[in-house]
């Protein structure tokens, strides 16, 4: 089990490199501008976000949406609509929020924004007070918005999609139009202070598209390129691969995924989430003295055991996230870096993403005789570097990824590696990362 604890984000600044084009930004979404976008929503100021969650709520909307908001400088509260702080999301991922939606009720957010994940959009739904917050929201004018099956099975409930246009989780389209809604099949879609979009796979364009209704165009570009999002938003992924080898296992893959103090929580929480999907048994280890971590973007994550605990077991495939704090707390552990040689040294399958493959693999000896990619911030320090710019590099039993927003490629082509190719596209397809 994964315990996330979700804690309020002062705003601080990122490092910004290989920003994706300007005129790439319009492509994420739909646009259906109304008279009552006003020059406030781009001011530049601190403006106060309200995610709620549920039992059932899909992690990965939830941290992706947290995160990318937290990066922009929006002040995120997370509150749970149960009755206790500690919610249980789906595949396995436990959530503590900041407060409870009681708590909140009395306060005036910029952005109400819902995960989806069933059975907590279900669970959205039926909570009385999180219903009048968002009535009120629409009321006066503020946006609000959401994801996944949230779209239909909460908003459209409610009758806050009347007239809009609006798109959602595919197998919930049909509810849009009894909530007198325009469906649309767009990834994102925005109409006037209402954003919805359709899954897991949608939800870092969906994220990027309130930064940019909160702040601004160039902010959203700010956003944007640290997270090393693709273009080609719902095109089959690719990936580069060197020496191909069969990653075998027994009965189910054994995956070990470290996190540390300063861990992307995005890169953490996909990894998880999607080999979880494809029924792989994903152990979590924290590298410190604890099983609570502080991750990148304030997100605090419970490990399932230590790694000293973790040491002691045979893993198919140890795969880091990146973060830099993170990854230098990798570097630092000397058992993490042993059982990483080991995995090498065994020919068993081993990997990286965003700073790791730089701070971790390399000074290491682990990327020796290998090709590899990396941050792009952090590519200088790779001894090889001909194919950095591929987004996804497999070499034999090495694979690494650039940042968040390969994060989903990265963590399918570890699926494809032990399960095939057809098995990666289904869960791709599922998630709407690519197209049905």
């Amino acid at each position: 089990m994964v315990l996330i604890n979700l804690r309020h984000l002062t705003p601080h600044s990122l490092l910004r490199h290989s920003p994706l084009l300007p005129k790439q930004l319009p492509s994420l979404k739909t646009r259906c501008f109304s008279a009552a976008m006003t020059t406030a929503a781009m001011s530049t100021s601190t403006k106060k976000v309200l995610v709620p969650i549920a039992n059932g709520s899909e992690p990965m909307e939830a941290v992706i949406t947290i995160d990318v908001l937290r990066r922009s400088g929006a002040d995120v509260t997370v509150a749970s609509v149960e009755k206790q702080l500690r919610v249980d999301a789906c595949h396995a991922v436990k959530i503590v929020a900041d407060a409870l939606i009681s708590d909140c009720s009395n306060t005036v957010f910029d952005l109400i924004t819902l995960p989806g994940g069933m059975p907590g959009a279900t669970n959205l739904k039926d909570c009385g007070i999180l219903e009048s917050m968002v009535k009120k929201q629409a009321a006066d004018g503020r946006p609000y918005a959401a994801v996944c099956a949230s779209p239909a099975v909460a908003l459209g409930s409610w009758g806050l999609l009347k007239g809009l246009k609006a798109t959602c989780y595919p197998a919930f389209m049909e509810q849009l139009a009894p909530a007198c809604a325009t469906t649309v099949e767009s990834r994102v879609q925005q109409d006037g202070k209402v954003v919805t979009s359709r899954g897991p796979g949608t939800t870092m364009e969906f994220a990027v598209t309130l930064v940019e209704q909160l702040y601004g165009k160039e902010k959203a570009e700010e956003v944007l390129g640290p997270l090393v999002m693709r273009p080609n938003h719902g095109d089959e992924y690719t990936i580069t691969e060197f020496n191909p080898m069969q990653w075998t296992f027994d009965n189910c893959p054994q995956i070990l995924v470290p996190i540390a103090d300063g861990s992307e929580e995005m890169e953490a929480v996909m990894i998880i989430d999607i080999l979880r999907r494809a029924k792989a048994n994903v152990v979590v280890a924290s590298v410190g003295d604890k099983l609570e971590i502080l991750a990148s973007r304030k997100v605090k994550l419970v490990a399932d055991m230590l790694l000293d605990e973790a040491a002691k077991l045979s893993f198919d495939l140890i795969v880091l996230p990146g973060g830099l704090g993170g990854a230098q707390a990798f570097a630092n552990s000397e058992k993490l870096v042993n059982m990483l040689k080991k995995q090498r040294e065994s020919n068993r399958p081993y990997g990286a993403i965003c700073a790791s493959p730089a701070l971790v693999l390399e000074p290491n000896g682990l990327l020796k005789g290998k090709k590899a990619t990396a941050f792009p911030a952090m590519c200088d320090k790779l001894s090889a570097q001909s194919e950095v710019d591929n987004r996804v590099v497999v070499d034999g039993n090495l694979i690494t990824s650039r940042g968040p927003g390969t994060s989903m490629e990265f963590a399918l082509a570890i699926v494809e590696k032990f399960f095939g190719r057809n098995k990666a596209l289904e869960l791709a397809k599922v998630m709407l990362f690519c197209r049905m």
